[in-house]
């Protein structure tokens, strides 16, 4: 446990360094995985104009082809299951009317899919990720700005290289079909078009050499 704190620590320490030089990146190039237990995506709208009202999907999965000497060919595809929507003290039926025709139609269209087509270093722990995005089936360009957070090659306790990133981005969901309860011009009675993401992700990749 004590030896689990020291490599947390030091790569926290090494993620502020970061801010300020080049990051010096432990962890190698190759395949990852996302490890689901460290994972968390959510999204949120505008409800009335009064809150931004949040949820989040339970179950997804990605892939990530890492190279830190090329944030130019790093390449990340995502899979979404639409059925694992979790919403916080929903009303009765209100996640069956999400699920339903009118919004994600899931049993039409059961998978949410992302594949990145451009990464762009934008700083020296941070891209710009440019892909598609497939939802309620239709194809639209989405844009998000990832963070590196740190990695390292793996330690006893966790055994394979191990890299983490956040991530943020926008889309407006009229643009996918989605366009129900969209509030008129001018007014926020209803439900925003603008749909905002937030990705937590810890990803696990090759074995400690």
């Amino acid at each position: 446990m004590r030896r689990m704190i020291v490599a947390v620590v030091a790569m926290g320490l090494s993620g502020a360094a970061g801010l300020a030089q080049p990051v010096k990146v432990a962890a190698p190039a190759g395949s990852y995985t996302l490890d689901p237990s460290h994972a968390d995506l959510s999204f949120r709208l505008s409800h009335l104009g009064f809150s931004m009202y949040t949820a989040r999907f339970a179950t997804f999965d990605a892939k990530l082809g890492f190279d830190p000497a090329n944030l130019a060919k790093n390449s990340v595809t995502a899979t979404i299951d639409a059925r694992s929507l979790t919403l916080p003290t929903p009303p009765a039926g209100f996640k069956d009317t999400l699920l339903g025709p009118q919004w994600l139609d899931a049993a039409k269209y059961p998978t949410i899919h992302f594949r990145s087509t451009k990464v762009e270093p934008t700083g020296p722990a941070s891209a710009r990720i440019t892909g598609e995005l497939t939802l309620h089936g239709v194809t639209k360009p989405v844009t998000l700005d990832a963070k590196y957070n740190g990695g390292w090659a793996g330690i006893d306790m966790d055994p394979h290289a191990r890299i983490g990133f956040s991530a943020t981005g926008s889309f407006r969901r009229s643009a996918f079909g989605v366009s129900f309860g969209v509030p008129a011009p001018g007014t926020n009675m209803g439900v925003g078009d603008e749909v905002q993401i937030a990705i937590e992700a810890e990803f696990s990749g090759p074995p400690k050499k």
